[in-house]
């Protein structure tokens, strides 16, 4: 019986302090994780699985196909790649150079934008080591992580003493929620839970930079003006602050502006910094790594040695207009996260599905090549969701080939 410590690829926490019993290759016990990563660690899989045409086939078929149809596609369409590791990530951003693709991931329809605003250094972020330590004032904005991210409060963000809050949420730490909804998480932030309707968060931004000038704030749904002045009182206190963002908030925006003046009136009278909630486990990777090359961070067209970037490039507008004619699906379900409106222009056209999981999307595939999990059966690293390179190495043997060496067998295939 051999007992280590993994880091855990369920979400985009990668938290580095998870106990795994594994005997004869099977998972026994998965301790300090929460819900998501236990589920994602003990997931049971048998022997690997390749279909072309619901049919299956043996590896070399299934890799010949894809690259059949990829090779055979004027404008196809690489989307995904949240869970995959950097190493996978650069290989796919090469493949969409050689075949022209246009490239895309969840961030474009989530928190791309931000997540591009920290990259261009437009925001102040921080670590999530940083927020343990030091942070005594955190809000929690259009997001609930005690669903999403079941560890963020008790490793990071409000209950854990840190350096500099030894005393803890008791006494040193204050937490906010503004959502639309009472969340989880607003129910443990208490009477700080402010509530806000939805596309409301634009018109509250304005009212809270008002407070902390010392004006009345107004809104036109008439949120009780003390409320924002005893919320912009508390912020104006704050030694380290940190706003977590997450989709309720950016979503409800038309653009970024909002967000930019609010940080610049919070740092004017205290010290404070935004990180976006990202969920997956390496979408920062994909940003990072698509910006590093083509300075956008989602949403773009290779085309014969230079890079388009547009919303017309993402992968539902490309799908709306119809101008993608096969998909290469990297362990992401678009078939499931996408509206049935879009999601039928998919099944007009190829496509290639590679995932660690059975999926509807793999289901509904001419191509479906099963893979290795990174973080449990594959190897690599990964971009934490404050920007912190985390590596891990496989616990678990398996037969399933890793979504890296699939993807080099696709390239020199084609």
């Amino acid at each position: 019986m051999e007992k280590n410590y993994h880091v855990c690829t369920g979400c985009g926490l990668l938290c580095d302090d998870i106990e795994v019993e594994a005997e004869k290759n099977i998972i026994n016990k998965v301790l300090t994780a929460c819900r998501i990563g236990v589920a994602h660690m003990k997931e049971g899989k048998g022997e690997a699985i390749f279909r072309v045409d619901n049919k299956p086939v043996d590896e070399a078929v299934a890799i010949s196909e894809a690259a059949t149809i990829l090779k055979n596609a004027k404008n196809p369409l690489i989307f995904g790649l949240g869970a995959s590791t950097n190493e996978t990530q650069k290989i796919a951003i090469e493949l969409a150079k050689k075949i022209n693709a246009t490239l895309d991931d969840t961030s474009s329809f989530c928190l791309g934008s931000l997540v591009e605003a920290i990259i261009r250094e437009k925001i102040k972020t921080c670590t999530l080591d940083e927020v343990r330590n030091k942070a005594d004032v955190i809000i929690f904005w259009g997001t609930d992580p005690s669903d999403s991210h079941p560890r963020h409060l008790s490793k990071y963000s409000y209950f854990p003493r840190g350096k500099e809050k030894q005393r803890g949420w008791e006494e040193e730490r204050t937490a906010i929620a503004v959502d639309v909804r009472k969340s989880h998480t607003a129910k443990i932030c208490g009477n700080y839970f402010f509530q806000i309707p939805p596309k409301g968060d634009a018109e509250f931004i304005d009212a809270l930079i008002a407070g902390l000038s010392g004006k009345l704030p107004k809104t036109s749904y008439n949120y009780p003006p003390k409320k924002i002045l005893e919320l912009a009182n508390i912020l104006k206190g704050a030694k380290f602050g940190v706003i977590f963002a997450g989709r309720g908030l950016v979503n409800s925006l038309e653009n970024l502006e909002p967000i930019f003046r609010l940080m610049k009136a919070l740092n004017e009278k205290a010290n404070f910094h935004l990180m976006p909630m990202v969920g997956s486990c390496n979408t920062m990777g994909f940003n990072e790594n698509l910006f590093a090359e083509t300075g956008y961070v989602n949403s773009v067209k290779f085309e014969n040695g230079t890079v388009l970037h547009g919303p017309e490039y993402s992968i539902v507008e490309s799908l709306k207009a119809k101008t993608v004619d096969a998909a290469l699906i990297i362990g992401s379900d678009p078939f499931s996260i996408l509206p049935g409106s879009i999601v039928k222009n998919l099944l007009e056209i190829p496509v290639v599905s590679i995932d660690s999981y059975e999926t509807l999307t793999s289901r509904n595939s001419k191509v479906y090549i099963n893979t290795a999990v990174s973080g449990v059966e594959a190897g690599g690293t990964a971009t934490r969701m404050d920007r912190k390179k985390v590596s891990f190495e496989p616990f678990i043997e398996t037969n399933h080939p890793s979504e890296e060496t699939i993807l080099k067998k696709i390239m020199e295939a084609l």
